[in-house]
């Protein structure tokens, strides 16, 4: 189909995309990869009249090492993200997550904070920035004020961001070294979204699982952030008994709906397979 009708601005700078937005209201949209609202445009299930285009915002792409914190700038793109030296070295659960999106030509112009921002709940980066207490940065005409990932979602498409804000970057706090990680996703073909994935990080002393987080993706109207599967895991070996609670707890934690993928049992099935699998991964990572 084809889009309604719109007004495209291109701002050169962050200060000029706010004003645009708190000037434009309601009526106004901000444009970062496109994936998922162009789409959303074409079915007009979005019909908004002014577009502002992010992309000649200088400073708002790039991945940056601050310590004990990962930055990530929200028009850094799913290329970017797998080109990264830095992810792979600290955070591969990253790189591992933005290889499972979509396909090469969507990577290539797919956004970071366009993958997070929106509240579309099948997109796989909410559920990991959870995983891992990432921490969003928005900015409007008030100023700059930051949100944590695990607070940001509050139903499909319905955020804590502001009218007249954007996302202009993610903090994710340094993973410690020796973790383990995993983002298991089961999809009907390439560049379909989640029937389930989970993502998974964790930490072994002595032998037994010192810390870990777990998280949902597409089984809910919002990504879940599942609290229980963690605590099921730490103080234990990560035998089978403690993963097949952590699975057992995914389960009950997933809301999805019927649709294409299949019916709400089985998809909540799937989301504790990917548990069980991306815990035994993580746990082998670690070892």
């Amino acid at each position: 189909m084809i889009p309604g009708p719109f007004t495209y601005h291109r701002p050169s700078t962050v200060e000029e995309a706010v004003k645009l937005l708190g000037d434009l209201g309601d009526e106004a949209r901000p444009l970062a990869g496109g994936h998922s609202l162009i789409p959303m445009m074409k079915l007009r299930l979005a019909v908004p009249e002014h577009l502002v285009d992010l992309q000649d915002i200088d400073g708002l792409s790039g991945i940056r090492d601050d310590g004990d914190t990962i930055s990530i700038g929200a028009m850094t793109t799913q290329e970017d993200v797998l080109g990264s030296a830095l992810l792979r070295e600290k955070c591969p659960i990253l790189p591992e997550t933005s290889w499972l999106i979509a396909d090469p030509q969507v990577r290539a112009c797919g956004t970071v904070g366009g993958n997070v921002a929106n509240g579309d709940p099948g997109n796989d980066m909410p559920a990991l920035m959870q995983c891992l207490g990432a921490t969003y940065v928005l900015q409007g005409t008030g100023g700059q004020r930051t949100v944590a990932a695990r607070d940001y979602y509050q139903a499909a498409y319905f955020t804590a961001i502001e009218d007249g804000e954007i996302l202009t970057e993610v903090r994710i706090p340094a993973p410690p070294a020796g973790h383990g990680w995993a983002y298991e996703k089961m999809k009907r073909k390439v560049g379909d979204y989640a029937t389930a994935a989970a993502a998974v990080i964790l930490t072994l002393s002595g032998g037994s699982c010192a810390s870990a987080s777990v998280a949902l993706t597409n089984v809910g109207q919002t990504p879940i952030f599942v609290a229980a599967a963690g605590e099921a895991l730490v103080g234990t070996a990560v035998d089978d008994a403690a993963i097949n609670e952590a699975a057992r707890q995914a389960r009950e934690a997933a809301e999805p709906v019927a649709d294409l993928r299949g019916p709400e049992d089985f998809r909540a099935h799937v989301a504790g397979v990917m548990v069980r699998r991306a815990v035994a991964r993580a746990r082998d990572r670690a070892r």
